[in-house]
């Protein structure tokens, strides 16, 4: 009887506490808004998903998508975000109730919530490649067409130079380490040149798709574990990319 008294009276505090503070509908917009900024100014993975989003969201304009495949474009859009959010509001939560201090319990409270996003994700992945995929524009068809008649032994050449290359420019910076860390990252420059010349020699637009998310991995992997800044990863990957490509043109157009 007298644990039940003291569970009436916690609940009647509540009641009490929340009527006291009770918010206006501008007070929740607001709120809500400075959630969303809160987690776009701490969380990495949110800019990149709203980067993401609105690159997406320009190709929709580009290609001039119907009502349903809008539709499945916005949902996948806003499924990626809420699960962030949430994931956001896990992580917080979970710190405040551990005081930083580390139990099992509360990894695993982060990681399925990491893993409600990642399954975000790879259903957003799977509703772009379902509407885009047969919406690219028939001159990259062409391009990868007339690119495909040059040589296998051309990749291996072009990684070579990509790899020097970008040592090379480490060098010339006066990294301390030219194989690790520093810019630009070698590993995601011979990742874009692999991913280019897959794309090129497999006349493939699957195929080239596949391989560009394996180079992601290998980006997103140098990031994660420190060994390069973002801008590092993207931009040794983009040399590797453009430098292919023009090694590809030059020899075979």
């Amino acid at each position: 009887m007298e644990k039940a008294k003291r569970t009436r009276r916690k609940v009647l505090s509540a009641t009490q506490y929340f009527l006291k503070h009770r918010r206006t509908l501008v007070d929740s917009f607001n709120w809500a808004i400075e959630g969303i900024v809160f987690s776009l100014k701490t969380q990495r993975n949110m800019k990149i998903h709203f980067v993401i989003a609105g690159l997406v969201l320009l190709l929709s304009l580009v290609f001039n998508l119907n009502k349903f495949e809008l539709i499945a474009v916005l949902f996948a859009i806003t499924l990626v975000i809420v699960a962030e959010l949430l994931n956001t509001a896990v992580e917080v939560a979970v710190d405040l109730a551990t005081d930083g201090e580390e139990y099992e319990l509360a990894k695993i409270a982060k990681d399925v919530a990491a893993g409600a996003v990642l399954i975000a994700a790879l259903n957003s992945v799977f509703i772009a490649f379902l509407v885009f995929f047969k919406k690219v524009n028939p001159l990259t068809f062409t391009l990868i067409r007339v690119l495909g008649t040059a040589p296998e032994y051309l990749t291996g050449i072009a990684v070579i130079i990509v790899f020097g290359a970008t040592i090379f420019l480490k060098i010339l910076l006066k990294e301390k380490t030219p194989a690790r860390g520093g810019w630009p990252s070698v590993h995601s420059a011979i990742a874009g040149s692999l991913f280019t010349s897959i794309t090129i020699l497999s006349r493939n637009l699957l195929v080239g798709s596949l391989s560009f998310f394996l180079a992601l991995l290998v980006l997103q992997s140098r990031v994660e574990k420190a060994i390069h800044t973002t801008f590092e990863v993207v931009s040794g990957f983009l040399i590797g990319m453009f430098l292919t490509l023009f090694l590809f043109q030059l020899f075979y157009f």
